[in-house]
């Protein structure tokens, strides 16, 4: 019998669902164990790094890393395991585009550490202690990771070969991922493994998209009933259809809640954000200047909409100065 290819499952800074996905493969996740041997998974398994350094490069067939890259143990470990696998995939909004974590590259390192160690509400830290990089613990040394300035995308870091959206991705898009692999049937390096659609064109409240949108304001989800039936747009609702990728089966507007964009861009978007600030910005109702930020004031966090899971891969990437 011919030995089972090897794959690695890592996670950098997310959220950890992308992990969680994994076991929503439900009995679909026999099949991938029964077709692969799974020799890095930290999370689920006790794998040490110098497991991974004995490692020959290239001995992984592929390794699915997920969450973005903050700090130098993630650094560290997004570069040895790319020397060790033939494929990295980019696992999820924040291994793709940076995803949540880069809404923090919206202030510096300072500023975070600041707020987190001495200004928070909950933190009682009168003498401003911060964690030290390094300390002595019954005679050995004990290291933590440095917090680098700025979050950045899996391929701001490593060479990615595929990228698999969504926050998490859905399981049939990773079926089809693993299948894939296992088959040799791949696209082009570099390929997004979803389909190149807009969401909208998926979505089945599109034929209530009026032609001419007229927006005297914006509401947020919570303000209002939301008639399961109609274009959230046409509701007055941001919603990041048209300028995210669909082949998420649209599962929050069956939630009847807007797109918030995990899937990131189209291979025709260049910027996200940008795309869709566009869109809205031409039917926004108003000739005077007045007129036009009391619209855009319905919109109280612009980056957190419209940059939500990519700042880190957008074209303002993040606070300078």
């Amino acid at each position: 019998m011919p030995e089972k290819p090897k794959i690695g499952f890592y996670w950098c800074a997310s959220c950890g669902g992308c992990e969680e996905s994994l076991v929503d493969l439900a009995e679909d996740i026999l099949g991938v164990v029964e077709a692969v041997d799974i020799a890095f998974w930290p999370v689920a398994m006790d794998f040490k790094k110098k497991d991974v350094e004995a490692m020959a490069d290239g001995y992984l067939a592929a390794t699915f890393v997920n969450g973005a890259v903050r700090t130098s143990e993630q650094e560290e470990m997004a570069r040895l395991v790319r020397r060790k696998s033939k494929i990295i995939v980019a696992y999820g909004s924040c291994a793709h585009l940076g995803g949540i974590p880069a809404l923090a590259n919206q202030f510096d390192r300072e500023e975070i550490l600041r707020y987190v160690y001495e200004g928070a509400p909950t933190v009682d830290n009168a003498v401003k202690e911060r964690p030290k990089r390094e300390v002595g613990v019954d005679g050995s040394s004990v290291t933590l990771p440095q917090f680098h300035d700025m979050v950045r995308a899996l391929n701001q870091v490593v060479d990615v070969d595929y990228y698999l959206p969504g926050c998490p991705p859905t399981p049939r898009l990773m079926k089809q991922a693993v299948s894939a692999l296992l088959s040799g049937n791949l696209p082009v390096r570099g390929s997004v493994l979803a389909p190149d659609l807009a969401l909208c064109d998926e979505c089945k409240r599109k034929e209530s998209k009026p032609a001419d949108l007229q927006y005297l304001k914006f509401k947020r989800p919570q303000e209002t009933l939301i008639d399961p039936a109609v274009c959230m747009l046409a509701q007055g609702i941001v919603c990041m259809g048209p300028a995210t990728r669909g082949g998420c089966e649209g599962q929050c507007l069956r939630g009847n809640m807007p797109c918030t964009g995990c899937f990131g861009p189209t291979s025709r978007v260049k910027d996200q954000g940008a795309k869709m600030i566009s869109a809205l910005a031409s039917s926004i109702k108003g000739s005077s200047e007045d007129e036009i930020d009391a619209v855009l004031s319905t919109i109280p966090d612009p980056v957190g909409t419209f940059y939500r899971y990519g700042l880190a891969a957008s074209l303002l990437r993040k606070k300078t100065g």
